[in-house]
């Protein structure tokens, strides 16, 4: 099968490597790879990658295929640690989910997730996204109780996916 025409299946991954620790190990040695090497490099956006018949792969997509036999369009990291790719960890999620379990913004001013600081109405702000939607949930004087709305609305909207740090 020429490279145009490959689809990358679970047989195939089977084939060529085997799952271990959250990693995947060649099998086989060939080219510029010794069996037993992991596969994959840290890339700069946090993820490890490959590259398998001149297509890119993030490689917990292909431990979940590895697992599973399909891939959904996305896999989310339960702990948010990309570098955690235990198939416990390896979830399959919609965008949106994957979003709603996304930690803390660097740049949170109040430090608590769906919470900002309004200046003109000099009150803490909690604001979700709810089925794709932002969604205004108040205005608060007392951060802590800001914090606990918040938090109360990711679990309520989020469910599993809710993630409150």
């Amino acid at each position: 099968m020429s490279e145009a025409n490959f689809t990358l299946t679970k047989e195939y991954l089977h084939q060529v490597f085997e799952y271990k620790n959250g990693g995947l190990y060649w099998k086989i040695s060939k080219q510029n790879v010794c069996a037993g090497n992991s596969l994959g490099t840290l890339g700069l956006n946090g993820y490890f990658s490959t590259i398998i018949k001149k297509k890119p792969y993030l490689i917990h997509r292909l431990i979940f295929l590895f697992h599973y036999g399909y891939l959904p369009i996305t896999v989310d990291h339960i702990d948010g640690n990309p570098l955690n790719n235990n198939i416990e960890n390896l979830r399959e999620a919609t965008q949106s989910e994957n979003i709603c379990n996304a930690k803390l913004y660097k740049n949170s001013t109040s430090g608590i997730k769906n919470v900002y600081f309004d200046k003109n109405a000099n009150k803490w702000v909690v604001r979700l996204s709810i089925n794709q939607k932002r969604v205004f949930l108040g205005l608060f004087e007392n951060l802590e109780l800001a914090d606990l709305v918040a938090h109360e609305a990711r679990d309520l909207y989020h469910g599993k996916f809710a993630r409150h740090s």
